[in-house]
């Protein structure tokens, strides 16, 4: 995330009520939070990591990105959900960023 001009300010954030984001970071260009899911998985054989990122594991994102900006106060700034994929093939690791991967789901608001 860093190589992507992204500021990580902090990794396995648990909410006190539920929910959890594996990192938080922010944008260096445009200041807009990040909450990313990290998903990883030994093969692709079923499936890229990014399918197991379901509705209620999305839901149990958004939780925790939630108390995460309750921390902050509510700040009115951007923020997005993203994916980080990460597979193996012949030994070498891969990964690929998924931008926006998921908007806030229902009946979660903000």
């Amino acid at each position: 995330m860093r190589s992507r001009g992204h500021k990580i300010l902090y990794r396995n954030f648990r909410g006190p009520r539920g929910g959890e984001v594996d990192l938080v970071c922010r944008e260096k260009a445009g200041g807009t939070l990040v909450f990313v899911e990290v998903k990883t998985r030994r093969t692709l054989r079923y499936g890229p990591p990014s399918s197991a990122v379901n509705p209620a594991k999305q839901r149990h994102i958004a939780r925790g990105a939630l108390a995460w900006l309750k921390l902050l106060g509510n700040p009115g700034i951007p923020f997005r959900f993203d994916i980080v994929e990460v597979w193996f093939e012949g030994g070498d690791a891969k990964f690929r960023v998924i931008e926006n991967a998921f908007q806030l789901p229902e009946p979660l608001i903000y």
